[in-house]
């Protein structure tokens, strides 16, 4: 039955009372654009991946200080730069390429375990006496630059002949508890970035690469049962420190091209 002004009925806790009153995200139906402009590096622009929410936060009682916002992991990387038949360089993250992990964080790096800390969160801090109402966003995107000579030459000759990339997220809109990290995930999104740009170097700069596929990405899915954070998005290192650029060869051994920076 109904709870109705009941003196007998039990307060609604705090993870009961959060609401997400509305939820959108996408990824913008433009197409990756590439950019020839440099003789040393090729760079492309993805689309952005999109996600906003409106939560309403109950009155808090107690002295107790809640954050509200969005996590990210990433789950899957394939990132592979081909030159022809000399090889292929490759951003790698070791622990998730070899199984040990199943996602890692994809933190800005500072304000761990959160994506960032301007629009994407949200502190309330109570005792508060009314509800709070605000929305968190958050937008994510890819943006790099590849070199058009093999990247372990002192040669800057054009030789890369395709770009292919595949990756996938799950991201989290959470609430958590500052001095309890009392967890409540809100909302689980999942999305994936996949691209495939081949390039012929033989051509004058400006005219060399073309964009294959995908020209639309797939849109977010937004999980009807949420997923627990998986324990490495909500702990150093991020993705961004802990990926290594890889060159591996036709014929002969992997080189380490660029560390991880942890």
């Amino acid at each position: 039955m109904g709870c109705i002004q009941s003196i007998r009925c039990k307060p609604k806790s705090f993870r009961d009372s959060i609401i997400v009153l509305e939820l959108n995200t996408s990824i913008d139906s433009n197409p990756t654009s590439i950019d020839e402009a440099s003789s040393v590096v090729l760079r492309y622009r993805t689309p952005h991946f999109r996600a906003n929410a409106r939560v309403l936060v109950p009155p808090v009682a107690a002295k107790e200080t809640w954050t509200i916002g969005w996590i990210q992991a990433c789950n899957h990387m394939e990132f592979f730069n081909t030159y022809g038949d000399k090889g292929m360089s490759s951003w790698e993250l070791p622990d998730l390429r070899d199984g040990k992990i199943q996602a890692i964080s994809d933190s800005d790096g500072v304000n761990y375990p959160w994506y960032g800390n301007t629009t994407e969160t949200c502190t309330i801090v109570g005792p508060t006496k009314k509800d709070s109402k605000f929305t968190v966003s958050m937008n994510d995107n890819f943006y790099p630059s590849v070199t058009w000579g093999v990247p372990v030459s002192d040669s800057n000759v054009p030789q890369l002949s395709s770009i292919r990339r595949d990756q996938s997220f799950t991201t989290w809109l959470v609430a958590i508890n500052q001095a309890t990290s009392e967890t409540l995930v809100l909302q689980t999104i999942r999305w994936r970035m996949r691209l495939h740009i081949q390039v012929d170097p033989e051509k004058p700069l400006g005219h060399r690469a073309v964009l294959r596929e995908p020209v639309a990405q797939e849109q977010p899915q937004i999980l009807g049962k949420n997923e627990a954070i998986a324990p490495n998005a909500m702990v150093k290192p991020n993705a961004n420190d802990a990926q290594v650029l890889m060159w591996r060869p036709k014929n002969g051994d992997p080189v380490v091209v660029i560390p991880p920076k942890y």
